[in-house]
């Protein structure tokens, strides 16, 4: 794959490679990519989190049962 940029993102890329250690633009695209990747993903589960049904707070009567359904399965 071969990307044409003019100068001035070309120059910007090159700056970055050199001030924050990557080895060629290449590996900075790379990085750029998995970086929106990620993006991506996280956007993903937000909305997937905001459409769900609300739940109960996790507040310490929640962490409480959920003891007491470890304690109940650990005496069986």
């Amino acid at each position: 794959m071969n990307i044409s940029l003019p100068e001035g993102l070309k120059a910007f890329v090159d700056e970055q490679v050199e001030t924050r250690g990557y080895g060629t633009s290449s590996e900075y695209v790379r990085e750029l990519i998995r970086r929106d990747q990620d993006r991506q993903h996280l956007r993903g589960l937000l909305l997937e989190g905001a459409a769900s049904r609300p739940m109960p707070p996790a507040d310490a009567a929640y962490f409480e049962r959920l003891r007491d359904g470890l304690r109940r399965h650990k005496g069986k």
